[in-house]
């Protein structure tokens, strides 16, 4: 078993990398790979993953003279992924009406219970269910690029509103107010869905 503290530390290597030796970012690569999947596989389609994630690890090479090093290597990274996937949403994004007589009873039974309950259980806890993320999934598909990432992190991960602000580039009042906004559109998006279909 090799000694942790013989490994070269992610400062030692980002400078070798800087100096010239690109070659030595694949140990980073190698190093947080697992890490950059687990994030991308939350918030892009499992068919653009690798894709993905491949351009996270671009766009932290491209940008590693950039890395200051005031917070480590990983929150560095992980805010590079999230932003990744917000610019896939942003290239990818059009509305896509979804046919209501595509969504089974148990969809349609825990969209009913999400809109007559709007408070209580929390949205975390109402999404634990399978049917519930998959519908979430749909709703979230239906909504900005912007409004999408901010419900993520804010709502579903439960991160601070200045951890949301460091992530996407944004001022703490606009996460603020773009989570509050996007909490309503989410909450309205998922009433008129069942108003369509004559539930509620």
């Amino acid at each position: 078993m090799q000694d942790d503290s013989l490994k070269p530390s992610d400062a030692e290597i980002i400078g070798q990398v800087i100096e010239g030796n690109v070659n030595a970012f694949e140990t980073l690569m190698i190093r947080y790979q697992d890490m950059v999947l687990k994030i991308v596989k939350k918030r892009a389609p499992i068919g653009n993953l690798e894709e993905t994630a491949q351009d996270v690890f671009i766009r932290a090479f491209q940008s590693l003279p950039t890395f200051k090093g005031k917070g480590t290597f990983s929150q560095w990274v992980s805010s590079i992924a999230v932003k990744t996937c917000y610019d896939y949403w942003r290239k990818t994004y059009r509305s896509q009406e979804v046919s209501m007589s595509s969504l089974t009873e148990q969809h349609q039974n825990w969209l009913r219970e999400a809109v007559s309950n709007p408070s209580e259980p929390s949205l975390d806890e109402k999404v634990s269910q399978k049917e519930g993320l998959e519908l979430l999934d749909w709703a979230l598909g239906q909504m900005s690029p912007e409004d999408r990432m901010v419900l993520e992190l804010v709502y579903l991960e439960g991160r601070s509103g200045k951890e949301a602000a460091n992530i996407l580039g944004w001022s703490l009042a606009n996460v603020k107010i773009r989570s509050f906004r996007s909490r309503r559109k989410l909450e309205k998006l998922l009433s008129g869905f069942m108003k369509k279909q004559g539930g509620v």
